[in-house]
């Protein structure tokens, strides 16, 4: 006998094995808005650049889960407004053998953590297509806005509510 099964424990194959696929990920959404153009690009002064991020979660099986990760830019000079660009990617996730505290962290954390590159390469890409200079996105630590939406949750008396429980819960 297996050293496992006489300390009680049960062998490793009778275990759910906990699974993460990434079965596919697409733009869902991109949007460009230059309103002032051509004038804003004689425009001097500092730009003043604001970013917005949202995500939402959809279960769309037992074990399929759409996550979607919003990026909205905005750029001003001089209260005009340059350019506004948005844009939402998504992927079908796969996700398995997870207890709900891991399911929601995977949900919350690594599906936007694999998004992000694709999404700042489709703002960045709207933006100079758009006449203007790059902006170079940084990365994000989808940990500590993982981290923040539970305080937030908790905040809110939603306590353990899991992303994968809410049809289209944001957590960003």
């Amino acid at each position: 006998m297996s050293d496992e099964i006489l300390n009680g424990a049960a062998p490793a194959a009778d275990q759910p094995q906990a699974t993460f696929t990434v079965e596919k990920m697409y733009l869902k959404d991109a949007s460009f808005e230059a309103p002032n153009t051509p004038q804003v690009f004689n425009e001097q002064g500092q730009p003043d650049l604001q970013m917005k991020l949202n995500q939402k979660v959809q279960r769309l099986a037992e074990n399929a889960f759409e996550v979607s990760l919003g990026i909205t830019l905005t750029c001003n000079i001089n209260e005009h407004n340059a350019y506004l660009a948005e844009v939402v990617q998504a992927g079908v996730f796969g996700l398995s053998g997870f207890d709900d505290q891991t399911l929601d962290a995977m949900l919350g954390i690594q599906c936007p953590n694999l998004l992000y590159p694709y999404a700042a390469a489709a703002i960045g890409q709207l933006v100079t297509t758009g006449g203007f200079p790059p902006f170079p996105m940084q990365p994000l630590n989808f940990e500590a806005l993982y981290a923040e939406s539970l305080r937030q949750r908790a905040a809110q008396g939603q306590g353990e509510a899991a992303l994968a429980n809410a049809p289209t819960a944001g957590n960003a």
